[in-house]
C-alpha cells in the first residue's frame, strides 16, 4: 500500500518571517509537503526574490509545495490579524483587493508547481462580520475570477470550511454544485472548524464528492485553537475511518499552532502522524 502523504501549513510560523530553517525543520520530521500561508508579513508573495528564495529551500528540504493558503488579512503581526481581506465584500473594491492578493499569492504557482488554491469566503463568525462581507454572489465572482488565473497554472480552488453561514458544510457544497459556473472547484475540509460547526463525521460524508484538500487539527469545540490531533476532543478513529470510507486518499495537511515551541508542535505532530497512519492501516 503506498504511504499517505502528509504536510504541514507555515500556520505554524505564521508570526514570523517564513524562513529556510522551518522548511528543514518541517522535512526532519518526516513531513513530505507544506501549504504556504499567504500573508504578507510572514512571506512577501509579491516579491519574486523572495518566491525564488521559496523554491529554493523546497528544494534544499526536500519538500513539495502542496498548496498556497489565499491572504486573509493584510497581515499578522504580535498575535493580532490586520485589516481583514474578504472575497465575498459587497464593496467593490474590497472585493477586488482581496481578489487582487489571491491571483498575486497564486503567481507563486508560475514559479514553483502547486496543487491548490486554499480560500476562504467571507469572515468567520468570531470577526463580527456584516452582511456585507459575507454575501454569496460577491464569493461567486470572487472564486470564478480566481479560477480563471488557476486553471492555466495548472491549480486548483479550494473553498474551506469556516465557521460562518456562508462556509457551513451544507452551505459550501450547494456553492460548489449549484451557484458556480466553473466546474473545477473543490473543498477543503477544515477538521477543527468543522468539529466546532457541528458533526465531523456527517461533516466528511456530506463533502466526499468535492474534497480535494484538508486541514488536520483538533480543538475542543469551542474555540479555533490548531491543536495537534488527540491534544482536543475529536474522535481520530471514528474520522479516519470515514475518511477511509469516502476515498479521500490524498495529502492529510496538519494545520497546527505551535503550542510550545514550533519544534515542540513538530515532535507531537510526528507522533500524531504516527498514530493515524496506524489508524488508516487498521
Amino acid at each position: 500500500m503506498l504511504k499517505r502523504p502528509f504536510g504541514v501549513s507555515t500556520h505554524l510560523y505564521h508570526g514570523q518571517r517564513l524562513s529556510r530553517d522551518h522548511l528543514i525543520e518541517i522535512a526532519a520530521h518526516g513531513f513530505e509537503s507544506v501549504e504556504l500561508f499567504a500573508t504578507r508579513t510572514h512571506f512577501d508573495y509579491h516579491n519574486p526574490a523572495a518566491v525564488a528564495d521559496l523554491q529554493q529551500w523546497l528544494a534544499d528540504a526536500g519538500l513539495e509545495l502542496h498548496g498556497i493558503h489565499a491572504p486573509v488579512a493584510d497581515s499578522f503581526v504580535g498575535g493580532r490579524w490586520g485589516k481583514p481581506l474578504t472575497l465575498a465584500s459587497i464593496d467593490p473594491e474590497a472585493r477586488a483587493l482581496a481578489v487582487a492578493e489571491a491571483e498575486r499569492a497564486l503567481h507563486i504557482a508560475r514559479r514553483i508547481p502547486a496543487k491548490v488554491l486554499v480560500a476562504h469566503l467571507g469572515l468567520a463568525r468570531s470577526q463580527n462580520p456584516s452582511p456585507g462581507d459575507n454575501s454569496r454572489d460577491a464569493a461567486r465572482r470572487s472564486i470564478e475570477e480566481l479560477c480563471q488565473a488557476a486553471t492555466p497554472l495548472g491549480v486548483r480552488i479550494a473553498v474551506e470550511v469556516i465557521p460562518n453561514e456562508l462556509s457551513r458544510v451544507a452551505s459550501l457544497v450547494h456553492f460548489v454544485e449549484e451557484d458556480l459556473e466553473a466546474a473545477d472547484v473543490g473543498v477543503c475540509l477544515d477538521f477543527g472548524h468543522a468539529h466546532m460547526d457541528g458533526d465531523l463525521l456527517d461533516a466528511i460524508e456530506a463533502v466526499s464528492g468535492h474534497l480535494i484538500t484538508t486541514h488536520v487539527h483538533d480543538n475542543h469545540g469551542r474555540a479555533d485553537d490548531h491543536l495537534v490531533p488527540f491534544d482536543g476532543t475529536i474522535d481520530w478513529p471514528a474520522a479516519m475511518t470515514a475518511v477511509q470510507k469516502v476515498g479521500y486518499d490524498q495529502t492529510l495537511l496538519l494545520e497546527i499552532a505551535a503550542h510550545g515551541s514550533p519544534k515542540e508542535t513538530l515532535h507531537k505532530a510526528q507522533r500524531a502522524r504516527q498514530r493515524i497512519e496506524r489508524l488508516l492501516a487498521d
